[in-house]
């Protein structure tokens, strides 16, 4: 199980990506958990609403701007740009802290200046990975990928979880902007360049070719002819839109339910990101099911039974709900993403991504503006009730098609099958960014 995984990190240019990643990503986390502490100890309940309005809503807009970069400049530019970017608007929260001037308004603005760079790392890493690796280590480099959120995901918000009662909230952000300094020097330190992708010989001809590098027609079209993909770009939103409310629960339950306050946070938001990284390593060291989509259908049902054990409102009852809803959810994003690239032709590749996680990201605020001013209205059960039903019964949509070949067949002509890989007998892993 860990081979592949050691294999694939001795590449230097890979593992610096990916150290970088990881390290921005950890940061990112315990930001989170800062952030949502600020605004709940400031606001109560009612500004966390807002927090995850900001935090997350703008990756829309950002999404169409990065879909537009993504194939016209650069990716070792623009990961650098956004690093140094979103370093300095991080910054700007400890600084304000000394200066006695934050404010939760200052809070949400650097929420939503973070969320509107967020999406260019999350495009265009997982369109670079084939450029650093052999072919044969792709599968181990995609679930490694996946392998960075959940690791992140677990040790970032437990770091700040841990680290608010001792140094304060403000002083965990400015690690955070560290992370980011770090990690554009990383990815300056790679010897491959990551320029923008030249024309393809047989897709169009170069001025052609130059005009479609930026344009979404072509990707709109390829998605609207594949079944899959509709069905990724229907279900995994709504999946994301319970993750919406869960962001807010959970600082919920932290401060007006459970006892415990910024470390019961940490401890809610840890245990999540934990068992999702148990299930993506377990995803990213295996073959993965030789009908993909039965599985990934399978395990949004389960995650979405496991959201039912949040009725407990006990601290034990909620962490074994988080557990049983995120190892499946690590598993199903891994092969997710696997199914996704495979299907996608390579000259589309970046702009699709792009597109499919800037909706599955954009969904996330919607969950958070549901679910503030129903916990402050007190209808917790209602909010619980709601998550589940986001999640689970969107599953059946893969189950279904599991029944069919198109889990496994490329795409018809005239879709974007002549650049398409076929999927084969069993699918190889990558990680999902929800």
């Amino acid at each position: 199980m860990i081979e592949p995984y050691r294999a694939v990190l001795r590449n230097p240019d890979f593992r610096r990506l990916w150290g970088g990643s990881l390290l921005s990503l950890v940061g990112d986390g315990a930001t989170w958990t800062a952030l949502a502490w600020i605004s709940v100890t400031r606001g109560g309940a009612q500004a966390l609403a807002p927090l995850g309005v900001c935090y997350f809503a703008p990756v829309v807009f950002g999404g169409w701007l990065a879909g537009k970069a993504v194939d016209r400049f650069s990716r070792r530019r623009l990961l650098v740009a956004d690093s140094l970017i979103r370093a300095t608007v991080v910054a700007m929260i400890p600084v304000s802290a000394v200066l006695g001037s934050l404010s939760v308004w200052q809070v949400y603005a650097a929420a939503a200046i973070y969320g509107l760079f967020k999406i260019l790392p999350i495009g265009i890493i997982p369109a670079v990975i084939p450029e650093l690796v052999p072919e044969s280590q792709i599968p181990s480099a995609f679930g490694l990928e996946s392998v960075a959120y959940g690791a992140a995901g677990l040790a970032g918000p437990a770091l700040g979880g841990l680290m608010i009662p001792f140094v304060g909230a403000p002083a965990v952000v400015a690690l955070d902007a560290v992370s980011y300094l770090a990690f554009a020097g990383l990815v300056l330190g790679m010897k491959a360049r990551l320029d923008r992708p030249s024309p393809e010989s047989g897709v169009a001809s170069e001025p052609v070719a130059r005009h479609l590098s930026g344009a979404w027609r072509p990707v709109l079209a390829f998605i609207a002819g594949d079944r899959v993909m509709l069905a990724f770009l229907l279900a995994f939103p709504m999946f994301n839109i319970a993750m919406g409310m869960l962001n807010i629960v959970q600082p919920w339950l932290a401060h007006d339910r459970l006892a415990g306050g910024a470390r019961t946070l940490g401890l809610l938001v840890g245990v999540l990101a934990a068992a999702e990284l148990v299930g993506s390593l377990t995803a990213g060291a295996r073959r993965s099911p030789a009908r993909p989509l039965l599985w990934i259908g399978g395990a949004q049902m389960i995650c979405g039974a496991g959201l039912l054990l949040f009725l407990g409102a006990s601290l034990s009852m909620i962490l074994l709900g988080e557990i049983v809803c995120a190892l499946p959810a690590g598993f199903a994003a891994v092969c997710s993403q696997t199914v996704r690239y495979e299907r996608i032709p390579e000259h589309l590749r970046a702009r699709t991504l792009t597109l499919i996680s800037t909706l599955i990201l954009g969904a996330v605020p919607l969950g958070s503006l549901v679910a503030g001013p129903l916990l402050a209205a007190g209808h917790y059960d209602l909010v619980v009730m709601l998550m589940v039903a986001f999640v689970g019964p969107p599953g059946l949509l893969f189950v279904c098609l599991a029944g069919t070949t198109v889990g496994t067949e490329r795409p018809a002509p005239g879709r974007g099958a002549e650049r398409a890989h076929p999927l084969p007998a069993y699918a190889t892993n990558k990680g999902e960014v929800r």
